[in-house]
């Protein structure tokens, strides 16, 4: 009977941890792998190998679990009859196939799941020395099974499953709330073009070029911005953009003759298609903070500034002289009630 009851723990034993190791190896993620691979500790290199070619080692843990599996259960079959007898043979053969299932299988997965990391460091160098003594073998299997595995591209994780997974980890404490949303905003923030994230040309405030500043001293000083668009014939002919500190000084040390034109600065122009990444790199390159931007025939459809771009990640920027908080939004229903006050007007 010790025989037997020895005989039935080694199957249980070897087919646990066959399945335990396996569903270790398949739950540890390959990102958390390739960081502690960093380490360049060899267990860590050992499974950062075993992951990137997952299916030589995987074909060999399920060869020996299946192994430890048929070959265990007729030994222990044999080992069954002449202990119990034949008679007592079906009965016995069913409640070993139970004992598999929960202690070969259902439980050890389990573990392997939960404690994944710490499982496949540990088996990882045991696993590869296995997987290379077993290669003659593994060759035959992979050659047996191979017109039968259907080929699929292999995909690195995507955009929409880092999403998934932010808001998985945000939900389970992982990562707070804020840095979910920031992942969110960086991938939008792609996906988004000039066009999107403009002040539209109604609300752009501008002044002429040709004027002098005593002219445009009432526009200067009601404005809301930093950085004035400066015209020379109409909205659609931009010259230049002046700083509206730079045109208040010149008015306070009585240069108020002066004309627009000789305090302004050079202006980009970007076209309504031109994405916020590439907006931001041109902002840091030519070290301005406004673009003009224009649609497919040369036409002026508004502004876009640094802090439009960086709104994009950080929500809305509202400083101490900002008094609507969205100005696009503003600009878009105020022009929408002047073009429905002048139909009226005109009807």
């Amino acid at each position: 009977m010790e025989a037997l009851i020895f005989a039935v723990l080694l199957v249980l034993f070897c087919s646990g941890l066959c399945s335990g190791v396996e569903a270790a190896l398949l739950s540890v993620p390959l990102v958390k792998v390739k960081k502690l691979a960093e380490t360049k500790k060899l267990s860590a290199l050992a499974l950062l190998s075993i992951r990137e070619k997952i299916n030589r080692p995987i074909t060999t843990i399920v060869t020996l679990n299946n192994i430890s599996n048929i070959g265990g259960s007729i030994f222990v079959g044999g080992v069954a009859t002449s202990v119990l007898g034949s008679q007592w043979l079906g009965t016995f053969t069913g409640i070993l196939t139970f004992l598999i299932i929960v202690f070969g299988e259902i439980i050890p997965k389990t573990i392997g799941e939960n404690h994944a990391l710490r499982i496949s460091l540990v088996t990882a160098k045991p696993i590869l020395w296995l997987t290379s003594m077993l290669t003659p073998l593994v060759w035959c299997v992979e050659l047996i099974t191979y017109p039968f595995i259907a080929k699929e591209n292999k995909k690195t994780t995507n955009e929409s499953e880092i999403k998934f997974l932010a808001k998985i980890g945000h939900k389970e404490g992982v990562i707070e709330n804020s840095e979910s949303e920031m992942i969110h905003k960086v991938f939008d923030f792609n996906d988004l073009t000039a066009a999107d994230i403009m002040t539209p040309r109604v609300a752009m405030t501008y002044i002429n070029g040709t004027k002098k500043l005593s002219a445009v001293r009432d526009i200067v000083m009601n404005s809301q911005h930093s950085r004035i668009i400066v015209i020379k014939d109409s909205p659609d002919d931009i010259v230049g953009i002046a700083l509206k500190s730079e045109l208040l000084t010149a008015m306070i040390k009585g240069e108020s003759n002066k004309l627009v034109s000789s305090v302004m600065h050079e202006v980009n122009f970007v076209t309504e298609s031109t994405r916020t990444d590439s907006l931001l790199k041109s902002f840091q390159k030519n070290n301005q903070h406004l673009t003009v931007v224009v649609d497919e025939y040369g036409g002026v459809s508004g502004i876009v500034t640094l802090e439009d771009v960086l709104e994009i990640l950080t929500g809305e920027i509202i400083d101490e002289t900002d008094k609507v908080a969205d100005l696009q939004e503003f600009a878009r229903k105020q022009h929408k009630h002047n073009f429905k006050k002048k139909k009226t007007l005109n009807s």
